[in-house]
């Protein structure tokens, strides 16, 4: 008997007294500028009960007015915030955190950190920052986007995470020390996510920086994924990147996989790459095929296509938006329908809601403030102009501050069924949820530009074109200005053609006489590798592949200690990240 999803019944819609002020349920649109505002209020209190009760902790701990480190120790919620001021018109204190940032991150520290997060937040809000400096206000050194003190901070980060990528597989470990490299003991099973979400961040940084190592990594790691995809076209949720078995085989869009295809759909845009647009364009007919049940999304065993969990995961909701930058707007406001009566029924996401039952999963009731199903809205609302959307940031900002405002910030909602709070205000909530909100309402915001205005910026190297739009965010909502990338790839590839020929005439000068033969290959030039951990070439499938060069970084140095991720079985196998 073929599956079937029943429609939820007895949905019972949160009931929220509106603001005063606030657009009635009279069927108009809810007004941009007063939700705006509000918008505004809700970043500033959390903001400023972050720096008052938990700096320099990564996060705010809300009920108890204190702070905690979660992911590295790195100030974390100041570093995922920073973009979200200017974004909010606030460069003073833009300004003010570049230089708190400047004079007090440090990265050689003995912190086993994660490899997926580290990336997304703290290289990823680096580099944002960096690229949004000169719109700030801050005074940039010469040669900038292409260097300055946030992108060295980033590009220290990033090489910290490199030591992760050195295996049989050339797909990550989820966890490294950032002072000794990899445990030894460290578990190889690691989520597809935390493989394929590299790309937008590395990319950048390479042709910033002019060092390819990162965007090499990247792209190995990519490719391996999609060497590793099942014979119906699905990738499992978990992987040993030793071996390239799958452990978990579980196959969906939500936990532990979703920004793998993400960042194939960015990191084609980002780059003009016509190959890992194709990829997920595979990818999403496979998912359509298998997954895709009445314009929802289950999860199904990666070979068979077997139905495994009939469940719809708040992580899920990104799918909607996703949509949107492929052009399948249709598909996906009737996704993002479906997800948006679960908010109503709730008052938010939770975790796992079970679709045919129309409830939530037990010990999975909880909504930790996510901005996917709202990131949805603001992609689906610049594409559509439709009002729905707006309601549904209508309702975010009514449940949020009713049920989850407390004196000291916005705290994690541990329970949808009964709005018991949990004592942890995640860094996401600045960098993503009101960001998203914030745009969502603001349609004349610089990140909207429509390519009409542009900063002409001239460096040493000759004009450089920023700001003209097309920004691409990061998962953790960092927006990324494409041009920077064209700014600084042709100084680069100048740059290694120089430092090339400066290598060979003194190789030539100390080791050869001027009329020794020598071998010099026919083929394209390739850069020399940069100082990281591998040099890159590519075969004849236009595949770059690692050489082992030498090495900044101890690898596999440090006392074993336990990866912290969770790993289950029976459904249990999803990490909980943004």
């Amino acid at each position: 008997m073929p599956f079937r999803l029943l429609a939820p019944l007895g949905l019972l819609c949160l009931l929220l007294p509106l603001h005063r002020g606030a657009p009635g349920p009279d069927g108009s649109a809810p007004d941009p500028a007063h939700y705006r505002e509000r918008v505004k209020a809700m970043f500033y209190h959390a903001y400023d009960s972050y720096l008052e009760n938990a700096f320099p902790y990564d996060e705010l701990r809300p009920l108890t007015c204190d702070g905690h480190d979660t992911w590295g120790s790195f100030s974390l919620t100041l570093i995922d915030a920073l973009d979200t001021l200017l974004i909010l018109g606030n460069v003073s204190e833009f300004q003010r955190v570049v230089e708190v940032l400047q004079d007090n991150l440090d990265f050689d520290i003995d912190v086993n950190a994660s490899v997926f997060e580290t990336n997304i937040r703290v290289v990823g809000g680096l580099l944002s920052a960096h690229l949004l400096s000169k719109k700030a206000g801050v005074e940039v050194e010469a040669g900038w986007p292409c260097a300055g003190p946030l992108l060295s901070m980033a590009e220290e980060a990033a090489r910290k995470l490199l030591p992760a990528f050195q295996t049989p597989t050339g797909m990550p470990y989820g966890t490294v020390n950032l002072l000794h490299g990899v445990n030894p003991g460290e578990t190889p099973v690691t989520c597809t996510a935390g493989i394929g979400t590299f790309i937008v961040e590395f990319a950048t940084l390479s042709s910033l920086t002019g060092d390819p190592v990162f965007e090499d990594v990247a792209r190995v790691a990519l490719m391996r994924l999609w060497e590793s995809r099942s014979d119906i076209g699905l990738v499992g949720n978990h992987i040993d990147v030793l071996t390239g078995k799958w452990v978990a085989q579980d196959a969906g869009i939500g936990a532990g996989v979703d920004s793998y295809f993400e960042y194939l759909v960015k990191g084609a845009i980002l780059l003009q790459d016509k190959k890992l647009m194709a990829m997920f364009l595979e990818y999403n007919k496979a998912i359509r095929n298998y997954t895709r049940f009445d314009d929802w999304y289950l999860w199904v065993q990666m070979y068979k296509g077997t139905v495994s969990m009939p469940v719809f995961q708040s992580l899920e909701a990104y799918w909607p938006g996703l949509q949107s930058l492929i052009g399948d707007i249709d598909n996906a406001m009737r996704t993002f329908l479906n997800y948006y009566t679960v908010w109503k029924q709730f008052g938010g996401l939770p975790e796992f809601y079970n679709i045919p039952q129309g409830y939530t999963v037990e010990k999975r009731e909880g909504y930790p403030l996510r901005p996917e199903l709202i990131e949805s809205a603001m992609y689906l609302y610049r594409a559509t102009g439709d009002p729905t959307l707006l309601e549904l940031g209508r309702d975010a900002v009514e449940s949020i501050e009713k049920i989850s405002k407390v004196e000291c910030g916005f705290a994690t909602i541990k329970d949808l069924r009964d709005h018991k709070l949990d004592n942890r205000m995640e860094s996401f909530f600045l960098a993503e949820t009101v960001k998203y909100l914030y745009l969502l309402f603001d349609p004349t915001n610089f990140i909207h530009n429509n390519g009409s205005t542009f900063d002409a910026v001239i460096t040493p190297y000759g004009e450089c074109i920023l700001g003209a739009g097309g920004y691409i965010f990061n998962t953790e909502a960092h927006p990324i200005d494409p041009a920077a990338l064209h700014c600084c790839r042709r100084l680069k590839e100048e740059q290694w053609e120089v430092e090339g020929l400066m290598k060979e005439f003194y190789s030539l000068k100390q080791g050869r006489s001027r009329f020794q033969k020598t071998t010099i290959s026919s083929g394209p030039w390739k850069p020399p590798a940069g100082p990281g951990t591998f040099s890159s070439a590519e075969n004849h499938d236009g595949v770059r592949e690692k050489k082992p060069t030498k090495q900044r970084i101890p690898l596999l140095s440090c006392p074993s200690q336990p990866f912290t991720s969770k790993l289950a079985l029976l459904g249990q196998v999803f990490l909980d990240s943004s």
